[in-house]
């Protein structure tokens, strides 16, 4: 479970999960105190971050000689959908064939799965 807590402040968010709390916030030219990142911007962490995990849970589970991976993400809101970018930089020494199935993990990341899929969200309010 995640939880986020706003009080007066314009937009300070703090959001707990795990026993962590990390600060999420709007950028001072639309009110907010720029102190954390944007809701949409953890959108796109957890799909960089989720990403850069699975494919370096792989490659250590087979024993690839993958350095260093970077995911950078970008998001665009088109006319009919949503579409999120992402490059992967893969950087040891690989093989063509080690590179192409990276990328194939990549595609199977929980959170990437999650976003390509349709999704449904549920709202009670409660007391």
């Amino acid at each position: 479970m995640v939880t986020a807590i706003i009080g007066k402040d314009h937009y300070r968010t703090e959001l707990l999960a795990s026993g962590k709390t990390i600060i999420a916030d709007e950028p001072e030219e639309v009110g907010g105190t720029d102190q954390g990142p944007a809701p949409g911007e953890f959108l796109m962490m957890a799909l960089a971050s989720c990403t850069a995990i699975t494919v370096r849970m792989y490659a250590d589970r087979k024993k690839i000689l993958l350095d260093k991976i970077r995911v950078e993400v970008t998001f665009e809101k088109q006319q009919f959908k949503s579409v999120f970018t992402r490059d992967i930089y893969l950087e040891g020494e690989l093989s063509e064939e080690e590179r192409q199935r990276l990328l194939e993990i990549a595609e199977k990341c929980p959170v990437h799965k999650t976003l390509s899929n349709p999704i449904e969200i549920e709202t009670k309010l409660m007391k």
